[in-house]
């Protein structure tokens, strides 16, 4: 079952990203990229992580949520799952936290050798 949920994972975040750069013409939304998806064990949701480019990331996010249903509809066209996951779309922050850790770590480098 894992293997699945995995493969799942991989395949709903590859279709996903060609129906944002091909079918989705909402402007709002920008250059999005799909860094991860999370399926449930269930396979009834699917946590979709997302980077924007532009600095309005909450007004690009409700902007997804709009074609949540048209993003879905598709996808379900793509898949062959008997029931396609509701769509949870999240931005994600672990890029932001690795520059807050990798400044943390450079910034101790820098005090141990002054020291």
């Amino acid at each position: 079952m894992v293997m699945k949920k995995d493969k799942l994972n991989h395949i709903i975040q590859r279709e996903i990203s060609s129906i944002l750069q091909t079918e989705v013409k909402d402007p709002a939304i920008g250059f999005c990229t799909i860094t991860d998806v999370d399926v449930t064990s269930d396979l009834s949701y699917a946590k979709i992580y997302v980077t924007f480019l532009n600095p309005n990331q909450k007004k690009s996010l409700e902007a997804l949520e709009k074609s949540k249903g048209f993003i879905r509809s598709l996808l379900a066209k793509r898949l062959t799952v008997r029931k396609c996951p509701e769509l949870i779309f999240m931005i994600d922050k672990s890029l932001e936290y690795g520059n807050k850790i990798d400044n943390i770590i450079t910034g101790l480098n820098v005090q141990e050798n002054n020291d």
